[in-house]
């Protein structure tokens, strides 16, 4: 005999349904949630399947993105290369042309016609692109009494000639400089 049972007449309510009927969140329970996936032999195939593909498949595709880099990178240096060979080409256009070339001549080697008379003007600057006064180094800077290309012969040789050593002494200037030879 078969055996039916009344539904219940009341729900019941678990701590963590409380909880969420008050607003704070239900803690997770990951044994049941883990309990309740269940593997097939086929899912686990095809899992396998899809890691390998992500292996097959990672590699080729950063390649891939490498190529596209390398091959943006090429067609842009290509366009600069033909602008460049389209700007030398209008250049030598120009260098055909006698007018250009008598002007270059004027402006580049101050050539002139006979009978002409040209006028260089030195200071044609702008006040703001002229070069500055520069402040003077020191008030205490003076000129070099002689040439230093003397005085460090004149330094090594009496270094080199000298039969003892002088004590080091810093600070106490020298009694009476000795007259060289």
């Amino acid at each position: 005999m078969t055996r039916t049972t009344a539904p219940p007449s009341r729900t019941r309510q678990t701590p963590g349904a409380r909880r969420r009927a008050v607003g704070g969140r239900a803690p997770v329970d990951v044994r049941a949630w883990l309990g309740g996936i269940r593997l097939s032999g086929f899912m686990v195939i095809m899992m396998g399947l899809v890691v390998l593909a992500a292996f097959v498949l990672v590699p080729t595709i950063g390649t891939y993105l490498d190529q596209r880099q390398q091959i943006a990178a090429l067609e842009e240096s290509v366009e600069v290369s033909r602008d460049e060979v389209a700007e030398l080409e209008s250049q030598r256009e120009r260098w055909q042309d006698p007018a250009y070339i008598t002007t270059q001549a004027r402006e580049r080697l101050y050539y002139v016609r006979p009978g002409e008379v040209v006028y260089l003007v030195d200071d044609d600057l702008p006040p703001e692109l002229e070069p500055q006064e520069q402040a003077p180094v020191s008030e205490e800077l003076e000129a070099a009494r002689s040439d230093w290309m003397t005085q460090l012969v004149r330094s090594l040789t009496e270094a080199g000639l000298a039969r003892t050593v002088a004590p080091l002494t810093v600070g106490v200037p020298d009694p009476e400089p000795t007259p060289t030879p």
